[in-house]
């Protein structure tokens, strides 16, 4: 069963190729959504996918490229518009 999840990242997670590796990881697991930076330095992403595929992304969302610091990541499930693919958005 599919679970729609919103996400807010925090810490070193700007300016170090967060958002490709998101993207990257999104792709090989075949999770739907986007990723987007925040004006206050916070990376938010959409994710859709099985439950267990969720739970595997958001792991390798909490690890991070080599150069990122991941201090916090906040996930609640969201009713939302399914999405095709999964792409990044511009900061809002």
């Amino acid at each position: 069963m599919g679970v729609m999840q919103r996400v807010l990242v925090s810490g070193r997670v700007q300016q170090v190729g967060y958002r490709d590796y998101v993207v990257r990881q999104a792709q090989r697991l075949g999770v739907k959504g986007w990723v987007r930076n925040l004006n206050d330095g916070r990376v938010e992403l959409l994710a859709d996918a099985d439950a267990a595929v969720i739970d595997e992304f958001l792991s390798k969302c909490r690890e991070g490229p080599q150069l990122a610091r991941v201090d916090d990541l906040s996930a609640f499930p969201v009713e939302e518009r399914p999405v095709k693919g999964f792409t990044k958005r511009f900061t809002p």
